[in-house]
């Protein structure tokens, strides 16, 4: 069953480009929707107003001007579908001398590997030949360059904003590849307590030029099983924008609450979710983050609202609310925090569920003692 699906998936993806002219595609490069880091994700994604480290890079590039002291390093894997698929970032973020501009490089890799060709399963004389089966692997690859900049600083009022250029690699095997280019900016306000964010992706419209490779055996295996060839094609990804607002509530000294929401605004017509219309459709995400000491946190979030049967409900068809649930937490330790994140990934009835790990670490540079001269 699962090599059938993963070559059905393939032959999906490979017959869904045989025009040559540029088009539109829903969810074109969705892989770079899937979030950032455990804490954003324990948080179910919403980010773009409070995010203030490495992952900033990801959910909104101003969120990195709070990077001012030390170059931060983040990491964060996942696998997903029972080890099916695997999603590993990376990022360096890094202040510039005066304090008031970072710059960051930020990778993203979402991978399925050993992947059955089965294209040569069947001899000419009908015979099945489980020997001529071979392996490969589909990836989609993102590299995040990013800059930002505060704009103004009064009191405790901050004004920064940032940019991604992002270049887009995507593989199917020896098959199909595309090369991408895309820019994001985003926007922070930041006061004592309130936070506003705002992150526009896709701005210039981002593009995949796909181009394919198939040796004569293999265009003649793909003709005999009844599916095109495909050619060389264009995939384009329309602007997407999110709007966060978040407050951190005064619990004492020890405690502290953080409660963000966003709205994720789309522009390509109608999607099964809370707003949907033609030609913008709103996604909300809402998370909390509890912290003590502002050492350990516990977290949580709802995200991804759709409408679908309830379950076993197949004679009246009635369509009720469902979501996914996160939940997360994370400790911080001098200049070492180490998160996680249990998340769904389809419904908070379904059992489809990861777990998520994230690493971050602060580069401080050690202070040079100076020596003391005597007469």
């Amino acid at each position: 069953m699962k090599n059938a699906l993963l070559r059905i998936c393939l032959i999906c993806l490979l017959s869904n480009q045989t025009t040559s002219y540029a088009q539109f595609r829903k969810y074109s490069n969705e892989f770079l929707n899937i979030g950032a880091g455990a804490r954003g994700l324990g948080m179910g994604g919403a980010q773009v107003a409070s995010v203030a480290d490495g992952n900033a890079g990801y959910w909104n590039p101003a969120g990195l001007v709070n990077i001012r002291e030390s170059p931060v390093v983040n990491f964060m894997h996942a696998e997903y579908f029972s080890g099916i698929g695997k999603y590993d970032y990376g990022s360096i973020a890094i202040p510039l001398s005066d304090q008031k501009r970072t710059i960051a490089l930020s990778l993203l890799r979402f991978g399925v590997d050993d992947i059955p060709n089965t294209l040569y399963l069947v001899e000419p004389d009908g015979s099945i030949n489980y020997n001529n089966i071979r392996s490969f692997s589909s990836a989609d690859y993102a590299f995040l360059f990013s800059y930002a900049q505060s704009l103004k600083q009064r009191g405790t009022k901050l004004i920064s904003f940032g940019l991604n250029a992002k270049v887009i690699y995507r593989n199917v095997g020896t098959f199909a590849k595309a090369w991408g280019f895309g820019i994001d900016g985003g926007i922070q306000i930041h006061d004592k307590r309130w936070k506003l964010g705002i992150t526009a992706r896709d701005i210039t419209t981002t593009f995949n030029a796909w181009s394919f490779t198939f040796t004569d055996e293999e265009k003649e295996a793909l003709y005999l099983t009844n599916n095109e060839i495909p050619v060389k094609s264009t995939e384009l990804t329309a602007p997407r924008l999110i709007l966060g607002g978040a407050y951190d509530f005064a619990l004492g000294e020890k405690f502290s609450l953080l409660a963000e929401a966003n709205l994720d605004l789309t522009f390509d017509g109608k999607r099964n979710v809370v707003i949907s219309a033609d030609p913008v459709s709103v996604d909300p995400r809402i998370g909390i983050e509890l912290g003590y000491k502002k050492l350990i946190f516990v977290r949580s979030g709802i995200y991804n609202f759709q409408k679908a049967l309830a379950d076993g409900d197949t004679l009246n068809k009635k369509k009720v609310w469902i979501y996914q649930p996160s939940i997360g937490a994370g400790f911080k330790l001098k200049h070492l925090s180490i998160d996680y994140a249990f998340t769904n990934l389809a419904n908070q009835s379904n059992p489809l569920y990861t777990h998520i790990f994230s690493l971050r670490v602060d580069l401080v540079k050690k202070a040079k003692s100076k020596s003391v001269k005597t007469n």
